[in-house]
C-alpha cells in the first residue's frame, strides 16, 4: 500500500511564488521517479492561505513557509497563521521555512533554544528580532528534525531535495538533482555572501574608525590605532566596537580583506600572491587560512565555483 506524504505549502502574501508553484512540480517530479523505483510513497502537495478554515492538521506530514518579499508581512504574521504552524507541529507536521520564511516561524516560539538559517542579508534584523534563535547564517539549510530552515532565496530548491531525501531515498534525491541540473553536493550560505557592513547603528566614533578601515585595510592595523581615532581607551574602543558591528576589530578588518579578495579573484587575473599581498597580507598561507575559515572554499575553489 502507497503511504501518502501530504506537505502543505502556505501560499501567504507575497510569498515567492516560483517556490510556492516550483516545490510543487519538485515533489510532483520527485513522485515520478520514487514510482520507478518502485518506492510506495507518494507526495501530495496542497496550497494552503493563512485564512483557509477547515484544515486537516492531523493528516499533514510537512508544512512549507516559502520565501518571502514583503518585510511588513513576515516581520508581522497574523496571529490565525501562528497558530496554524503551532498546531500542525503539536500534531506531527514538521515544519520548513525558506529565508525570510524563518521570520514567521520564530513567531511561534519554537525557534527558541533552536538553530536556524535565513538569507545572509536578514541576519542582522533577525537576530535582533529573536535574540533566542542560534542563528547559523553560514549554513544553506539546517534539519533539526521537526523544524528545517533553508537560508537563500533561491534555498527551496535545496529544501526540497533534503525532504525528497529525508521522506524517500538519498539516491532518489541525487537522481532529482541530476535531472534538475541542481548541485546536490555540500553547499554553504557562507560561499555566496558578501562583507557589507553597516554604518547606521548610531555610534558616531565608531563610524570613524569604520570609515577608516575601509579607506585603509590594507595597511599594518593595532588596537591602539583605531582607539585612537575613535577617541577613547582601547577597553572602551573594544566594547563600542563590537557592540556597533557584533564583531571583533579584527575579524572585521579580516571581512574587509576577504571581501576586497573575492571581488579581486572574480574580476581580475591577478595570483592570489599578488592579491594577498594588495589586501594587505605578506604571508600568503596565513590569508589563504583566513579566507578559507571566512567563507568556506580555498582561493583556487572559490574561483572555480564563480569565475
Amino acid at each position: 500500500m502507497t503511504k501518502l506524504i501530504h506537505i502543505a505549502i502556505i501560499d501567504y502574501p507575497n510569498a515567492l511564488q516560483s517556490a510556492v508553484y516550483g516545490l510543487k512540480e519538485l515533489f510532483v517530479m520527485a513522485n515520478k521517479l520514487v514510482r520507478e523505483a518502485e518506492i510506495d510513497k507518494e507526495f501530495v502537495v496542497t496550497f494552503v492561505s493563512p485564512e483557509q478554515k477547515n484544515i486537516n492538521i492531523e493528516q499533514l506530514d510537512i508544512v512549507i513557509l516559502p520565501p518571502n518579499l514583503d518585510c511588513n508581512y513576515y516581520s508581522e504574521p497574523p496571529q490565525n497563521l501562528i497558530d496554524l504552524l503551532k498546531d500542525s507541529h503539536q500534531s506531527g507536521a514538521i515544519l520548513c521555512s525558506g529565508c525570510a520564511g524563518a521570520f514567521i516561524l520564530a513567531h511561534t516560539g519554537l525557534l527558541d533554544n533552536r538553530t536556524a538559517t535565513t538569507h545572509w542579508q536578514l541576519a542582522e534584523k533577525f537576530s535582533q528580532s529573536f535574540p533566542k534563535v542560534a542563528l547559523n547564517v553560514e549554513s544553506l539549510l539546517i534539519n533539526d528534525g521537526d523544524i528545517i530552515s533553508a537560508g537563500g532565496l533561491m534555498s527551496w530548491i535545496d529544501l526540497g531535495l533534503e525532504i525528497v531525501a529525508q521522506f524517500t531515498k538519498p539516491h532518489i534525491m541525487r537522481s532529482l538533482g541530476k535531472f534538475l541540473i541542481v548541485d546536490t553536493g555540500k553547499r554553504e550560505q557562507r560561499y555566496y555572501g558578501s562583507f557589507t557592513p553597516l554604518f547606521n547603528h548610531g555610534d558616531e566614533a565608531i563610524v570613524n574608525v569604520q570609515h577608516y578601515l575601509q579607506a585603509n585595510f590594507s595597511q599594518p592595523m593595532t588596537i591602539s590605532k583605531l582607539a585612537e581615532i575613535a577617541i577613547m581607551s582601547e577597553r572602551t574602543f573594544l566594547r563600542h566596537f563590537t557592540s556597533a558591528t557584533s564583531l571583533k576589530p579584527m575579524q572585521y578588518i579580516q571581512r574587509i580583506r576577504v571581501q576586497k579578495a573575492c571581488n579581486l579573484l572574480e574580476s581580475s587575473k591577478q595570483s592570489f600572491e599578488k592579491i594577498s599581498a594588495s589586501v594587505g597580507y605578506d604571508d600568503v598561507n596565513s590569508f589563504r587560512k583566513v579566507f578559507i575559515k571566512v567563507i568556506g572554499l580555498s582561493p583556487s575553489a572559490f574561483k572555480a565555483r564563480f569565475v
